[in-house]
């Protein structure tokens, strides 16, 4: 089945980096969905597409690479300044007429839409999909494999080649908010939670603090046999998201 069409454009964020971007039309045109992927993700990539094709049932889609990945320009800071490239495509979701706008977050992503709520707000319901509570866990193996990509300059190097992701040197200063923090700031704006119990990144207790952190409303799904973000969503998940999206906006 061929995705819902999707039209380029190009953002630029308060700080001047270029975001690449696309927006796919729906059927309805007051509610409009910003996704943000994962760590060395990007709306291109077929399962992103995939999501965005589902909830485009629901609202009108607007999906972006983060600074430093893909057509973006920039370097990622992993979860940091990335608040401002989500701020550009709510921004440009608002110009083009949406009036209520949801932001769906995956991995890293999720860490983004949680501390953008917070800090920024401005959108009217957040969902943070197979997202960290906090930072810096190495607790698993699949995020000492990340932490190696980071903060190593073969690391660096590989994500660079292997994954079009280009990574900022250096440690963060100030440290941002980390997301469970971030997360009691949201209310009240709806604020959705997604986990999977076989998450091999993120364990259990992720979604549980950020859960804890925020405030009414909000609702954990704890997903029996889902993996990790974008990757492990299923249409039936991504859904059953499009329609809390829908009954928050009814």
């Amino acid at each position: 089945m061929p995705f819902a069409p999707s039209f380029p454009v190009m953002l630029r964020t308060e700080d001047g980096v270029r975001i690449d971007a696309a927006h796919t039309p729906s059927v309805r045109t007051d509610v409009g969905i910003v996704v943000a992927h994962g760590f060395t993700g990007s709306w291109r990539e077929r399962t992103a597409r995939r999501i965005v094709h589902v909830l485009s049932g629901y609202g009108g889609v607007v999906a972006f690479d983060f600074r430093g990945h893909g057509r973006s320009g920039g370097e990622t800071t992993v979860g940091d300044l990335e608040i401002l490239d989500v701020e550009a495509a709510v921004r440009h979701a608002r110009v083009i007429g949406y009036s209520r706008i949801a932001v769906v977050g995956f991995s890293m992503g999720a860490s983004v839409a949680v501390r953008h709520a917070g800090l920024r707000g401005g959108v009217d319901a957040v969902v943070a999909v197979s997202g960290p509570a906090r930072w810096y866990y190495r607790g698993t193996k699949p995020m000492r494999q990340v932490h190696w990509a980071i903060e190593r300059p073969l690391g660096r190097w590989a994500a660079r080649v292997a994954k079009r992701t280009r990574i900022a040197r250096g440690r963060w200063d100030p440290i941002p908010m980390p997301p469970h923090e971030a997360a009691g700031l949201i209310s009240p704006t709806p604020l959705l939670i997604v986990h999977g119990d076989a998450d091999a990144f993120f364990p259990l207790d992720h979604p549980r603090q950020l859960y804890a952190g925020a405030k009414e409303p909000k609702e954990l799904w704890i997903e029996p046999g889902y993996g990790h973000a974008e990757a492990a969503a299923t249409p039936e998940l991504v859904r059953r998201i499009g329609k809390w999206i829908s009954s928050n906006f009814s």
